[in-house]
């Protein structure tokens, strides 16, 4: 009778992730180049069933959920006007360096310039790029392929990089995105794969009313699994009552 409240506990353990993937989704909707969190469930360990049973009959311990990665979907294009707004057309990452200098992956393409004129994203990622302070923003330009330059002077290019595996990228917070092992190095994109749009940033792809929908849908999951476990205890109490 045990495993049955062991069963029950595991759904909603998984639930609760993938309530937890959903409400990240969420509070993530209006955030530039922003992916949402893909999240599905596998079996956990099946044993043989007990004397008794037909053959081939094996009783599982419940269900886990797993993070498959994030979707890929484009989000959509938002005109802004900005001159330091960019948005990625196409797969790839603007690859910058986190506040700790490590080298990160994002799709935000809301950038600004510290007092220094570095070039940034809206969390701190550094693109590699210094415009000079006395340069207005209003005198940058940024090419499609990512070159910067204000009144005929080139200050760098932004690297737009993708990786083998990008479902394997590991998220650190703020947008950003670390390579690993299982996803692979980045790798340079070949000329016209991705294009660069200034003035325009590239909005989530988390669509409210599904999400809505999902998280409702986990939320019900939740609450029968919990009942699950009320049910076992009373069976048990029964039981137990029965012995006395």
């Amino acid at each position: 009778m045990l495993e049955g409240m062991y069963s029950a506990a595991a759904g909603m353990a998984a639930q609760q992730q993938r309530l937890d993937a959903l409400s990240n989704d969420l509070a993530n909707a209006n955030t530039a180049g922003y992916k949402r969190v893909r999240v599905a469930f596998r079996d956990l360990l099946y044993v043989q069933t007990g004397a008794g049973a037909a053959r081939g009959v094996a009783s599982g311990a419940g269900a886990a959920a797993v993070q498959l990665g994030r979707g890929s979907e484009q989000g959509a294009m938002q005109n802004t006007g900005n001159k330091l707004d960019i948005a990625l057309q196409g797969e790839g990452f603007i690859q910058v360096r986190d506040r700790q200098g490590r080298l990160a992956l994002t799709r935000d393409g809301s950038l600004q310039r510290d007092g220094n004129g570095r070039l940034e994203t809206s969390t701190g990622g550094f693109t590699g790029i210094t415009v000079p302070a006395n340069i207005d923003d209003s005198q940058i330009g940024i090419a499609s392929d990512g070159t910067i330059s204000a009144n005929g002077q080139v200050f760098g290019r932004l690297r737009i990089v993708n990786v083998r595996a990008p479902e394997n990228l590991q998220a650190t917070g703020d947008n950003l995105f670390r390579p690993t092992a299982q996803s692979g190095a980045p790798r340079p994109l070949a000329a016209g794969v991705t294009r660069l749009q200034q003035g325009t940033l590239e909005g989530s792809n988390v669509g409210m009313a599904d999400t809505m929908t999902d998280l409702v849908d986990a939320q019900r999951a939740f609450e029968f699994a919990s009942k699950a476990i009320t049910t076992q205890d009373r069976l048990l109490e029964i039981a137990n009552g029965v012995k006395r």
